[in-house]
């Protein structure tokens, strides 16, 4: 990316000075208080000065104090930086040339406002040993771009079969359909070591030396059932989605600063023949819980005259779990089209696990899951989520708005606030939502993609959001200002459609970003780049693998050095799985792909919606019990 062109990651963090002076009133014992008077907005912790290696990102914030709410404003070289407004923030990926730009925020409140000093960003030139970085979230980002461009290390020019290949794998009791997590130079009572996480359908986390690979190995670092006494893991309930049980489905979420990793497990008591949901906050150095957990998952919702309970044994927590600003969210999925089902959204906090708030997108009607194949809700700079909502009732009496009256919004691409109380805030509905639904080709079978700033000819920045189903359309929305699109009956009044250019089968997976490029390789169909030129995606594709790919298609990811040494990954699933990896640039060049080497060297079992993680010079694949690791043989 050029100098200024940045995505932002986004966190909120105010501290609010209120202060509560009681006491015990006369013989009634009524309590007295005296309202502290409103404060201006103060900065008590300015942004520091920050030093990075190319290909890396940067991470500025400031704490403020003031009666709330707190408004910020970054700006970078003295110009406001678009969406940039919060507490803290993260550049895009960053070259030598971003070297000495100055960051500073403005503080505002009703009172006030102040301006923190300037903090000066120093981009060094990279080298091979700055390849290693955490991937605490699904798809590397909040805008799930399946990008990691800090991987210096791989290349094409050694992603081949005579120098690269599978070294080994950690076995794991249970199905990997979660994707893997990272973290480097993590500090453990034995020392430092780069430590792999993986969650498992039979209810355990492990824990692995992420360096200690070799043959099937199953020593891990610790691991910790989330069973507790008297539960087992779920049956299937009848569905053959997740099977033959059903523990940890989702990609957990990892706050380094809390020292926890996140993760919903689903178990069934023996005794009461009852299901049960729970999050878990598990300490990242030895597997306990931590902050009073596990928290068991209940929610009620009401709107108008209609109240619904969340019923633990009709869900399964399929999309990944997402955290903004100190809060964990959580989306549902159904088993199969088991009813009743509706669309739940809940969100926690990361501190102590209490339920913050609840919304439930088709409270009036039925179906509504969200599934997404796996993927995880995205969300913004400004901390506002997106997911895709699966068949289900969608309400088409609008408020002045636009949104749907009754607050029922199956089939929906959905933007909702991030705070307490969780509003849709915008969201897309194709124009034959309803047909859609009646036939089973709902837009939720596919996740969601936030782009980075897109910048047209005429210097208008655009935020985009990119989503497909199984009507295998791609749907290319505006995020700002209400735009999205909302429904219409007689056109989709969005910012772009693309139709015909998708495999028939439709998009049980979620398209990627790299380099000014969307990647999607949709069910039955070959995997295919979409350049971005003036603001849009073209209309057709610029590159195709010669490979096509049955059910479900893939989940690109994408490694890179910043923009150079593009590499896209996929897995096609089966029996006998393939990782396949093409030139970024040139999909029709295959690099590499584990069938190549003779005898069987790198094969390892398939794994329906699984997505590669690539981080550190090595390539991260869930199997039915096992992580298959890949990366340049000894």
């Amino acid at each position: 990316m050029g100098r200024g062109s940045f995505a932002f990651l986004a966190g909120a963090v105010f501290i609010a000075a209120v202060h509560f002076v009681s006491g015990c009133g006369g013989m009634n014992g009524v309590s007295n208080t005296t309202p502290t008077p409103p404060t201006a907005a103060a900065i008590t912790a300015q942004p520091t000065n920050q030093t990075v290696t190319a290909g890396q990102m940067a991470t500025f914030s400031v704490t403020a104090t003031g009666t709330p709410p707190l408004s910020f404003q970054w700006q970078m070289n003295g110009a406001n930086i678009s969406m940039a407004t919060a507490a803290t923030f993260t550049t895009g990926v960053l070259t030598t040339a971003n070297s000495g730009e100055q960051f500073r925020v403005m503080v505002s409140n009703v009172q006030g406002s102040v301006t923190s000093t300037a903090a000066t960003l120093t981009v060094n030139p990279a080298t091979s040993a700055s390849s290693n970085r955490d991937v605490v979230t699904y798809h590397y980002d909040n805008l799930r771009t399946g990008q990691n461009t800090q991987e210096l290390t791989l290349t094409p020019a050694n992603v081949t079969s005579a120098k690269f290949g599978k070294l080994g794998s950690f076995a794991v009791q249970g199905r990997v359909d979660a994707q893997p997590l990272y973290l480097a130079n993590l500090i453990l009572p034995g020392g430092t070591k780069n430590v792999l996480y993986v969650v498992t359908e039979h209810g355990i986390v492990y824990a692995f030396d992420a360096d200690s690979v070799s043959g099937n190995s199953s020593t891990f670092l610790w691991s910790t059932s989330t069973l507790p006494v008297g539960e087992v893991t779920s049956d299937d309930r009848g569905c053959g989605q997740v099977t033959p049980e059903i523990g940890i489905t989702s990609t957990p979420v990892i706050n380094r600063a809390r020292n926890a990793i996140y993760v919903v497990a689903m178990s069934k008591n023996t005794a009461t023949n009852t299901y049960i949901q729970r999050l878990h906050a598990l300490d990242l150095t030895n597997g306990h819980e931590l902050f009073g957990g596990p928290k068991t998952i209940t929610a009620t919702f009401t709107r108008g005259t209609t109240t619904v309970t969340f019923d633990p044994k009709q869900y399964k927590e399929r999309p990944g779990l997402l955290e903004v600003g100190g809060t964990i969210y959580t989306t549902w999925a159904s088993h199969c089209d088991f009813v009743p089902y509706t669309a739940w959204i809940m969100s926690y906090s990361a501190a102590d696990l209490s339920q913050s708030s609840v919304l439930n997108l088709d409270v009036n009607g039925d179906h509504g899951g969200i599934w997404m194949s796996g993927a995880a809700p995205a969300a913004d700079a400004a901390g506002n989520i997106y997911f895709i909502v699966g068949n289900g009732t969608f309400d088409t009496t609008l408020d002045v708005n636009g949104l749907p009256t009754a607050g029922d919004c199956g089939n929906c691409y959905a933007k909702i606030s991030s705070t307490a109380p969780l509003k849709l805030l915008d969201y897309f509905t194709p124009l034959n939502t309803q047909a859609e639904s009646d036939a089973d080709t709902d837009f939720g079978s596919g996740g969601p993609l936030l782009l980075p700033d897109i910048t047209d000819t005429a210097g208008t920045i655009h935020h985009l959001a990119v989503g497909s189903g199984k009507d295998s359309n791609i749907y290319v929305m505006d995020r700002d200002n209400g735009n999205m699109g909302k429904f219409n009956a007689a056109h989709d009044n969005i910012y772009q459609l693309i139709t015909g250019q998708l495999g028939a089968n439709g998009v049980f997976s979620k398209p990627s970003f790299f380099d000014n490029t969307v990647y999607y390789c949709a069910s039955g169909d070959f995997l295919k780049a979409f350049p971005i030129t003036n603001g849009k995606l073209a209309g057709t594709p610029s590159s195709a693998s010669l490979a096509i790919f049955g059910f479900p298609g893939a989940t690109p990811t994408i490694s890179a050095s910043g923009a150079t040494n593009g590499i896209v990954w996929v897995v096609q699933n089966g029996g006998n799985a393939i990782l396949h990896a093409y030139d970024a640039n040139k999909l029709t060049t295959e690099l590499y792909n584990s069938n190549q080497a003779a005898n069987g060297r790198d094969s390892f079992l398939g794994n329906k919606f699984i997505t590669p993680m690539i981080v550190n010079g090595k390539v991260y694949v869930g199997t039915p019990s096992s992580v298959a690791v890949f990366g340049l043989l000894p």
